[in-house]
């Protein structure tokens, strides 16, 4: 995991290795997911299965839940048995009729600023057993870093392409108040005020009204 070049994987790919790595570990194949928790929000960033996505989802309905509590408390939280779980009994009890025996979930590092955590559902089997529990655990300390890596590589780039199109629709935006201005004596704020009221009048974006009345001078489609 550590030589995993985070240009030429997903985090879903990431965490389809950590999937098959845990596999190796519990009898049931498991999933994971990553959950990420952003002011009074929470999602979850990727899953690699169904099972991980839902149960991620059932607890932020329910408000509570292993994933959310180690995202929140900075520690590793573990459900041993999900037919028994004391503290989350509504989830735990939905978690075993899906066929989830036991979850482990490790908040990533919070040195990187992200608060979440990298979640673990094991299948019929439950994480009752010492070793499998202490085995997982060591998966996962290995596995959040470049799990949280991955997560913010990708949001990094998201940005970037979208600060990229922004600086691109601005130019254009900018460029089609400049004609404006020129032809007709107005000032930045009146060519931007006529832009939007054509972009209302006719129901397009104002990035497109300005891109088609630069190219071909004309705010309105004939």
């Amino acid at each position: 995991m550590a030589r995993l070049s985070f240009a030429e994987h997903s985090l879903g790919s990431v965490l389809e290795r950590v999937t098959e790595l845990a596999g190796r570990i519990l009898p049931d194949r498991p999933v994971a997911s990553v959950t990420i928790i952003d002011g009074d929000r929470s999602s979850t960033a990727a899953a690699s299965g169904d099972l991980a996505l839902e149960l991620d989802e059932l607890q932020y309905r329910l408000g509570g839940g292993p994933c959310l509590e180690a995202a929140r408390t900075g520690r590793a939280t573990v459900v041993t048995d999900t037919r028994t779980e004391p503290r989350w009994p509504a989830w735990g009890a939905e978690a075993a009729t899906r066929g989830c025996g036991g979850t482990l979930s490790h908040p990533l590092p919070g040195r990187q600023l992200v608060t979440g955590s990298l979640n673990l559902y094991a299948g019929d089997s439950p994480l009752a057993d010492d070793r499998t529990r202490a085995l997982v655990s060591r998966l996962a300390t290995y596995a959040v870093g470049p799990v949280s890596n991955a997560y913010l590589y990708e949001t990094a780039v998201e940005r970037a392409e979208h600060l990229a199109a922004a600086l691109e629709h601005r130019g254009v935006i900018d460029q089609a108040k400049g004609i404006l201005m020129e032809r007709y004596k107005l000032t930045a704020d009146q060519a931007f005020q006529l832009l939007a009221r054509v972009s209302m009048e006719s129901n397009t974006k104002v990035r497109d009204i300005a891109a088609r009345f630069v190219l071909t001078g004309q705010l309105r489609p004939d």
